[in-house]
């Protein structure tokens, strides 16, 4: 941008990124680009003027391999947990239940398929990865949820955080810290590309990420995970209020990619940059949008109407996304972490997480997390 060759098409990241480059964006209110979304909540507003569409949509949870917990559930000496299958876990009580009966049944070598054996699962969740650049899956989308429980739906960022909901937080982190292949004294060295490596090779049976995560796992070298055992879970951390039920709730559903037409640009420029765009996602482009990057496309979701079967995405979790935001009764939940004031948040929180690792998962350091969290949104927030 500060170059006397800008780009007619760039991204924002949010409601965040935004409010830094809306002097740049051009209004596309009345263009096919808002129009044609499949849902229009989703498009970036300054006032009532849409400056940015997202052009993915993505999905995170709890994938799990199907082959390991329906093994699980075909043990005859399991804990009664109220539920025969994956399919009946909807809270974290059940969940709990479950994976404290898993990690028992793991300990003791009775969890294994004809293709997995049982000494090879060393724990149900894979590592809680917190090399360093790596903890953004806890301090941006598992915090993602508490936020959601504390604010609902929102359309600014908050001048200050009470972070109401960070037990509800704790505890699921915990779930994943005490039922883990891995000791908590191994968590700083391991990336995420490692954690999703233990369940590509049946070391664990479930792991918190996206959509993405399918590919992360499929291609992992000695991968023993067919693609039709990969499904997703909702993140039950309890109810939150009135904004997170249990009972409706899916999986996070968002996006941190939104298009922006360059408005510093000619008419004619930005005019090519539309008509682009419409080809793209609206016209003949549509079959290079769904299909899967190593098929030579893009692998999004959409999120624009008009893409029948042959559009689809072809890869088993963003199938799973797709199929938890059609369920009835169900309702997605926003990704409301891109509220998050800044970068500095996310990383003071990541540094405070590791802390009550490294203390044995102390409620003194959780204390000390939760103050400096608090604190240091209001100081970044007033910044803004």
């Amino acid at each position: 941008m500060g170059t006397n060759d800008q780009p007619a098409i760039f991204q924002v990241n949010g409601p965040v990124g935004l409010s830094k480059w809306k002097d740049y964006c051009s209004d596309l209110t009345s263009d096919t680009l808002y129009t044609s979304l499949s849902d229009k909540t989703l498009a970036l507003k300054n006032g009532s003027s849409v400056l940015a569409v997202p052009n993915t949509v993505e999905g995170y949870g709890i994938i799990y391999n199907s082959a390991l917990t329906d093994a699980y559930f075909a043990l005859t000496d399991r804990v009664s947990t109220g539920v025969d299958s994956m399919d009946g876990v909807k809270s974290y009580a059940t969940l709990e239940k479950v994976v404290t009966d898993m990690t028992a049944k793991i300990a003791a070598g009775e969890i294994g398929t004809s293709t997995i054996a049982s000494s090879i699962v060393k724990g149900v969740f894979a590592g809680t990865s917190f090399k360093t650049g790596e903890d953004w899956r806890w301090q941006t989308h598992l915090f993602s949820i508490s936020l959601t429980g504390e604010y609902g739906n929102l359309t600014s960022v908050p001048s200050t955080l009470d972070w109401t909901y960070n037990q509800n937080y704790k505890k699921l982190f915990d779930l994943y810290l005490n039922n883990s292949c891995d000791s908590l004294n191994q968590l700083a060295s391991i990336d995420t590309g490692a954690s999703m490596a233990e369940v590509a090779t049946g070391k664990a049976i479930m792991v918190q990420n996206g959509n993405w995560g399918a590919s992360q796992i499929l291609k992992s070298d000695g991968c023993v995970v067919d693609s039709s055992n990969l499904k997703f879970l909702p993140m039950y951390m309890g109810d939150m209020g009135t904004n997170v039920t249990e009972s409706t709730q899916g999986l996070a559903v968002g996006t941190e990619n939104y298009l922006c037409i360059n408005s510093k640009l000619s008419e004619e420029k930005q005019t090519y940059a539309k008509e682009f765009l419409h080809w793209l996602y609206l016209g003949n482009g549509k079959s290079y949008v769904a299909k899967g990057t190593s098929d030579g496309g893009l692998g999004f979701i959409p999120t624009f109407t008009g893409y029948t079967d042959e559009y689809l995405p072809s890869d088993p979790l963003s199938k799973q996304v797709m199929n938890w935001m059609s369920k009835d009764g169900v309702k997605s939940l926003p990704w409301t972490f891109n509220f998050i004031p800044s970068q500095n948040v996310k990383d003071k929180l990541g540094t405070d997480l590791l802390n009550y690792i490294n203390a044995g998962m102390t409620d003194a350091t959780w204390t000390t997390a939760v103050t400096e969290t608090k604190a240091i949104w209001a100081t970044e927030a007033a910044a803004l």
